[in-house]
């Protein structure tokens, strides 16, 4: 399944990625506005290398940005990244969607069989 011409190993990055809590949660508020990792390191019960390295992750997958300012570096999200990610879901939401039409199809066709053969042999 092709979504906005990602590769398996860009959706492997972000969902791996996701799959940590303490990497949503920096995602989270990386999204509600720019923090240096030092800001972030001070919300988290980790050294600053580990929130370094959660950091570092995050931006392979291109769900954060890093910059300079100044002596500090910012960290911002990427909300294209997230929604590329939900256009992803969405889309094996609707592969979902339609077996499961197609499944009321077979469903609906059988008992109509049934309630036929039914009638019919009353």
């Amino acid at each position: 399944m092709v979504v906005d011409e990602m590769t398996d190993a860009e959706v492997d990055r972000i969902f791996q990625a996701l799959a940590d809590a303490t990497r949503r949660d920096i995602v989270a508020r990386s999204l509600q506005g720019e923090h240096s990792v030092s800001e972030l390191a001070r919300r988290y019960d980790m050294s600053f290398a580990a929130v370094q390295k959660h950091v570092a992750v995050l931006e392979r997958a291109g769900l954060v940005h890093k910059r300079t300012r100044g002596r500090e570096r910012v960290v911002s999200g990427d909300p294209e990244t997230i929604r590329r990610a939900s256009r992803l879901l969405d889309a094996y939401d609707e592969l979902w969607r339609r077996r499961d039409v197609a499944i009321d199809g077979i469903l609906a066709a059988e008992n109509e069989r049934t309630t036929e053969h039914e009638r019919n042999g009353r």
